[in-house]
């Protein structure tokens, strides 16, 4: 059995948000099966769900690897669960309010407010733990 003890913080928040990816891509192929066609866009509301895929895939690697990189270089334990917590229920936030229209909603809003401000303090706290 592998030894996650490395990376304790880091490995939640990647399953977590692995399962995001996953139910999102799952609610993918259902509209494309509802509109028979196996792949390419789809017409609206059913686009929204390709959308929120996308944006999901867009964001949450990079804000990963800030946090693995962070926890590699001593980071504490707070703050990685504060940055894993704030990216879980921010793509949530997002993938709900994007998958259920195109238009503003306050998931949308929220949740790029929520995933921007991970990478931000990621961001800092990375540069921090590099320099000293």
């Amino acid at each position: 059995m592998p030894d996650i003890s490395v990376l304790p913080v880091s490995s939640i928040y990647i399953a977590v948000n692995a399962f995001i990816m996953l139910a999102l891509a799952y609610l993918v192929v259902r509209a494309r099966q509802a509109n028979a066609k196996a792949g390419g866009t789809l017409t609206e509301p059913r686009d929204n769900r390709i959308r929120a895929h996308a944006n999901n895939v867009e964001y949450v690697p990079m804000a990963l690897l800030l946090m693995v990189a962070i926890e590699l270089s001593g980071g504490a334990g707070w703050l990685l669960h504060g940055m894993g917590i704030v990216l879980t229920v921010s793509r949530i936030a997002h993938g709900y309010g994007r998958g259920k229209s195109s238009d503003a909603s306050n998931g949308r809003f929220y949740g790029t407010l929520g995933t921007w401000a991970v990478f931000a303090v990621g961001i800092l706290a990375l540069l921090y733990y590099i320099v000293f």
